[in-house]
């Protein structure tokens, strides 16, 4: 897909920064990790690569506001715009050695998003879309969701609270509900990337509590470009102001959300 002048800058500048994580993780054992609270982690990679995409994007696109996990929020000249930013998606596993995490990246104009990059650098897979343009994989491979129309064929993933998160006792009742209807359940620990695999058609769909606006604000275009529905957890509300999103093919949504949703 021919991109707009922002996505090719967000591009660049997720590769720019996976280049400088990929460096990193191959030598994970030895950086300098402190706590931030049990079972979330800071690293020197994660707000290096921070430093990067901030100097990237803002340095392309000045009066825009900004928006990340690690650096807070900076409002922008220009109030209708901002980059919605996670440098690293999935830190816990680049701190285990596992290569599945991702660099999320997300265009806000007038409260909608519509430019999105989630960019797996240990893979070098790059997931992106801009509204009303469809959803690709690296340079040519338009994504699609999955066909599947039953529950018993259908492959879910979600995140599975730890530490002092509340929604535990939900997802277990999640779980119990769902598990006996379809064919597994996957947690990877990159919201980010669940939703772009759902774009790819290798989930069926995703739901998950308890997350941020970094989280989902760029997997959430792009799996709706691909074909996908999304909504929040609880019926009625929207995905960023509950921080929860519920996320299908078209085929199951509506059962995968009765499923989650009951009472």
């Amino acid at each position: 897909m021919q991109g707009s002048a922002n996505l090719n800058i967000m591009m660049k500048a997720a590769r720019k920064a996976g280049r400088s994580l990929v460096k990193d993780f191959r030598e994970v054992e030895n950086l300098q990790v402190s706590m931030k609270g049990a079972g979330d982690f800071v690293s020197r990679a994660d707000l290096a690569a921070e430093k990067i995409l901030r100097e990237e994007l803002l340095g392309a696109r000045k009066t825009y506001g900004w928006v990340a996990e690690e650096g807070g929020e900076i409002p922008g000249e220009d109030p209708t715009r901002r980059w919605i930013v996670d440098p690293l998606d999935g830190i816990t596993n680049f701190l285990h050695g596992m290569p599945h995490w991702a660099i999320s990246i997300a265009l806000e104009h007038k409260g909608q998003i519509v430019s999105a990059v989630v960019y797996d650098a240990a893979k070098d897979e790059m997931f992106y879309a801009e509204k009303g343009s469809g959803a690709w994989l690296n340079d040519s491979r338009r994504l699609r969701v999955s066909g599947r129309s039953r529950m018993v064929d259908a492959l879910f993933a979600t995140g599975v609270p730890y530490g002092a998160k509340r929604t535990l006792p939900a997802m277990l009742k999640d779980l119990a509900r769902l598990m006996p209807q379809c064919a597994g359940v996957r947690r990877w620990g990159s919201a980010a990337l669940d939703l772009a695999y759902v774009a790819a058609g290798r989930y069926d769909g995703y739901w998950e509590r308890e997350l941020s606006i970094w989280d989902m604000a760029a997997g959430s275009l792009i799996a709706i470009e691909a074909g996908a529905l999304v909504g929040a957890v609880r019926e009625g509300d929207t995905p960023f102001e509950a921080g929860s999103i519920l996320c299908a093919n078209s085929n199951l949504y509506d059962q995968f959300a009765r499923t989650i949703r009951e009472v």
